[in-house]
């Protein structure tokens, strides 16, 4: 089968598209045929070795495929072949072909088409738990969304306003991201090229500050979103895309109570009941049309290095989707 390897760290041109055997089959698993893979910010972090989980050598990228199931193992009792399914995986997603376990493995409803679903899980999901589960999201609640033109970003406005939120505020770094943003649902925008971008999110909410902050670059963007809290107001950080450690002094979340906590989607996965809950709620929301999914690249697998490029240079809004 066709596949996007790398074997060894570095840019996007350590990736090479390579004929590599099909995955066998182990007991309990099934075979998919790939029909759209995700690209993520993550597979470029592995790529560099700068994932928080180790990156063995040589490595298939891609933790978020849709497509059919093709051969299952004789023990496999919960799915068959010509099953629509939808997973995250470890590894593996840039390939024709993907051997994942049943319990992995969620079905695919028809009204919810391929391309949708492999762009919306992992960063859909990434979306949801950071405003329900570690956010804590409540009713008429006030969000600001980082990169609200990004992948999780697009998602993440949607969701806060499905979750009950009362004012989503969000940040891109133009103005056509920024109308993406409000014609997603988003009651303002904020560019964040802005040196006074904080105390434009402040004004927003009539001084107060905003209750809930979610946070992927790190730097000075962290410890700017961080005067933007309002009291017992909460900052989830679930990335590191800017590569600057933030420091600060603890002791400045004393004075209004407010909270910085940490998000990383493999712990959901290690919660089976949670996990499958949130995904159901997820295609459920796409299927009924109240989540719009932004693929603002669909790509051929070969271009799987334009795809990284794309990413890293900030040049994508929406998802990014390989088609093998």
């Amino acid at each position: 089968m066709k596949a996007i390897q790398f074997r060894e760290y570095g840019k996007p041109d350590v990736l090479q598209l390579v004929d590599v055997p099909a995955p066998a089959l182990k007991p309990g698993c099934v075979l998919v045929q790939v029909k759209a893979a995700g690209v993520n910010f993550a597979d470029t972090m592995r790529r560099r070795n700068q994932y928080l989980a180790k990156t063995s050598l040589p490595y298939i990228p891609g933790s978020e495929v849709a497509g059919v199931i093709i051969e299952v193992s004789p023990d496999v009792t919960k799915f068959k072949s010509g099953d629509r399914v939808v997973a995250l995986t470890d590894q593996g997603g840039y390939a024709e072909y993907v051997a994942l376990h049943e319990d992995e493995i969620i079905p695919l409803p028809e009204r919810v088409d391929f391309d949708q679903a492999a762009a919306s899980l992992l960063q859909g999901l990434t979306a949801y738990h950071i405003l329900r589960t570690s956010g804590q999201l409540a009713a008429g609640e006030s969000v600001l969304v980082h990169a609200a033109a990004g992948g999780v970003g697009t998602l993440a406005v949607q969701l806060a306003k499905l979750l009950g939120a009362g004012q989503v505020i969000a940040t891109a770094s133009s103005p056509d991201k920024l109308e993406l943003a409000r014609s997603l649902g988003a009651d303002a925008g904020v560019n964040y090229t802005d040196e006074n971008w904080d105390e434009q999110v402040v004004d927003l909410t009539g001084g107060k500050g905003v209750d809930i902050v979610l946070e992927m670059v790190g730097g000075e963007i962290f410890r700017k979103s961080l005067q933007c809290l309002a009291p017992f107001g909460r900052l989830v950080i679930f990335g590191r895309a800017g590569k600057e450690v933030a420091h600060f002094d603890p002791s400045l979340l004393m004075k209004r109570n407010t909270t910085v906590t940490g998000f990383w989607l493999p712990r959901i996965m290690q919660r089976p009941a949670l996990y499958r809950e949130s995904v159901a709620e997820l295609l459920n929301y796409l299927g009924q049309g109240k989540l719009k999914v932004i693929i603002g690249h669909k790509l051929p697998l070969a271009e799987a290095r334009t795809a990284h490029e794309l990413l890293e240079g900030r040049q994508t809004t929406g998802k990014v989707v390989l088609i093998p």
